[in-house]
Order: structure tokens, then sequence, then C-alpha cells
């Protein structure tokens, strides 16, 4: 009775290594999901039910801005590593093909690096507010209220980010 093509001892190393880099890819993708919020809208478990202070104020400049991750979750890394890795696998033979691989790793690690920074990207706003009491304060947010120069609004701080809501 022949053995199985798929049980093969020739082929059974390169097929651990795709299973290892599909799982590798999963898990990559699911870290990558847990992105943290910039929007005025959104409060973290520990910030509600936290008494904070709200002023009073008129909008004196809404500019665009881009808000960026300070680090990443690793998990673009990773996934190009092993992308990168595995593609580099298929080049050439012997030392060739362990050089091919190093090289795909870590070019595919930084290109992951790269795209996920990318992705984490969020358009803002930088707002100049000036106060009723005739103080100014700037607020950078993420774009996902509307806020324009002559609104009235209010800054909400106490526990945690400082956030431009519109006034009611």
């Amino acid at each position: 009775m022949a053995a199985h093509p798929l049980s093969s001892p020739r082929r059974a190393p390169g097929l651990r290594a795709m299973a290892a880099v599909g799982a590798l890819v999963a898990a990559a993708t699911l870290a990558g999901c847990a992105t943290p919020s910039a929007s005025g809208n959104v409060y973290s478990y520990g910030q509600a039910q936290r008494e904070q202070i709200s002023r009073n104020g008129t909008v004196l400049n809404v500019r665009n801005i881009t808000i960026q991750p300070e680090q990443t979750t690793g998990a673009g890394t990773i996934a190009g590593a092993a992308i990168g890795g595995l593609a580099g696998n298929q080049i050439g033979g012997g030392t060739g093909r362990t050089i091919a691989t190093v090289l795909g790793g870590l070019g595919g690690a930084l290109a992951g690096t790269s795209v996920e920074r990318g992705v984490q990207r969020q358009a803002g706003y930088e707002i100049t507010v000036r106060l009723d009491n005739g103080e100014t304060r700037v607020v950078a947010q993420e774009a996902d209220i509307p806020i324009q120069v002559g609104q009235r609004v209010q800054i909400v701080s106490g526990s945690g980010p400082t956030r431009v809501i519109p006034a009611r």
C-alpha cells in the first residue's frame, strides 16, 4: 500500500510550517482588533461612573490632525514576518533558501509594522476653545463628533481624557 502524499516525511515539515504561519496570522489578526479610541464618545469601564468637571466655552479654531498609535500591538510585525519568511522559503535551496527565508522574514516584519501603523491612524481635530471665564484650552480628539468654529461646546475633564462635546 502506498503512503498518502500528505503523510510523507518530506512534505510534513512544509505542512507544519504552513499551519504554524496560519496560526500566527490568526493570532496577529485577533490581537490587532484591540485598538484604543480617542473618541469624545468613548469611555473605558474605569472612567464610567466617575465625577467629572464640565466647563462651557466657544470654539475658536478647529485644525485637522492625524492621531497615530504610540506603539503597535505587534500583530502586523508577526504576521508580516511569518508571511515574508514563508515567501522567502519558496526561493532557491540550501543556504540560499535560508538567507531568502531570513530576509523575507525581516522585510515582512518591517512591512507588517508599517501596515499596522497605517491602519491604526485616525483622523482627528485639534480644537481650541475659549472658556466662558476667558481661559483658552486646546484638546485633540478623534474627528467623530462634528465641531466647528463659533460653536458652543462643553469641555469635560477629570477622570481620564478631556473631551470636547457640543453644548446642550
